[in-house]
């Protein structure tokens, strides 16, 4: 593949050809100032250490932060066995087995997010951490003194909590424990072809993924989908041409009171798209190919082609953790 031809024609595997409207090298340009590759560290990972690190992590997975044993973070948002971060239902399933009202948004790269949940209404990892403890559909927890009294109780956290709050007089709080999930989650930074491509790696995608990555930045689809998790920084109306069929979601409207928050949610990061299936804020989608047609008509009022779709999906695979690339 030569970076200098201004028309490329690029010749898939199965033969068919591939142009694109401009070169590799201009296209790499695009991309790097559209999106950029993913930091290095996340936003607040500065105070971040290798033992509150330890503890997030196994408050994390532990499902005694539950009310019945039942349910960890990692139930709804699994990262077991190179998951995406996500269960794949389309509502996950709460302590007393009935489901939430949402998709569990994946917790890979959250913390580059601008807000968390759908509706924006926490701002960072740690307010986010201590929601679904207490939501009485999830982990159920009655308050937050009976769970810092329920990890008081747990002797394999005492010496854990103490060494990563040192000097802090009661070590297990609410907010520490908050603290060490965030510390954890912080750390969950994906790396994938598509930043190897921004850097310079000129094999690093296929022609089909290419064509796929100018088909996304030419329709629309950079209008929500931006910055280096390729969403995570805006709020946006679903529906915003054609009416989304799940009206009873209000979205951001029930944090703010607006009416000019009616069904809009936190676009979503593309990143690991492929793993997070299914798609949009009540799960309704089951394919990435049907959400990517779907947001082409609702959204930007296009009817994308099969070969658009196919094209645009293999793209998004491009941002697929090369850890946790499907076999």
């Amino acid at each position: 593949m030569k970076t200098k031809t201004l028309i490329c024609t690029l010749v898939l595997a199965t033969g068919m050809p591939v142009v694109l409207g401009q070169n590799v090298a201009e296209l790499r340009e695009q991309a790097k100032s559209l999106f950029g590759p993913l930091p290095d560290k996340m936003p607040g990972s500065e105070n971040d250490t290798a033992i509150r690190i330890e503890l997030g992590k196994k408050l994390y997975f532990d499902n005694r932060l539950s009310v019945n044993d039942s349910q960890s973070c990692n139930t709804c948002h699994r990262l077991d066995e190179n998951r995406g971060g996500v269960d794949n239902e389309k509502t996950s399933l709460g302590a007393h087995g009935k489901r939430g009202d949402r998709n569990s948004p994946t917790t890979l790269n959250a913390g580059f997010h601008f807000a968390q949940f759908w509706d924006g209404r926490e701002p960072n990892l740690q307010a986010q951490a201590k929601g679904p403890v207490l939501n009485p559909v999830e982990m159920a927890m009655p308050d937050a003194p009976a769970m810092v009294a329920k990890l008081g109780g747990l002797t394999d956290y005492k010496d854990l909590f103490v060494k990563a709050f040192p000097g802090a007089k009661e070590p297990i709080n609410y907010d520490n424990m908050a603290e060490a999930i965030a510390a954890f989650e912080r750390t969950l930074i994906t790396k994938d072809r598509f930043d190897d491509f921004m850097k310079g790696d000129d094999k690093a995608l296929n022609a089909k993924e290419l064509k796929g990555l100018e088909t996304f930045m030419t329709i629309g689809c950079i209008t929500c989908h931006m910055g280096p998790v390729i969403g995570g920084n805006t709020y946006q109306k679903v529906g915003l041409i054609h009416p989304y069929e799940n009206t009873e979601d209000k979205g951001r409207f029930v944090v703010t009171k607006d009416e000019a928050d009616l069904y809009k949610f936190k676009v979503p990061s593309l990143r690991n798209v492929e793993l997070t299936a299914p798609y949009f804020h009540d799960g309704a989608l089951k394919t990435l190919p049907g959400a990517v047609w779907k947001m082409g008509y609702m959204q930007l009022d296009k009817q994308l082609t099969p070969e658009e779709v196919d094209s645009i999906v293999a793209f998004l695979k491009t941002m697929t953790d090369k850890a946790r690339v499907p076999k």
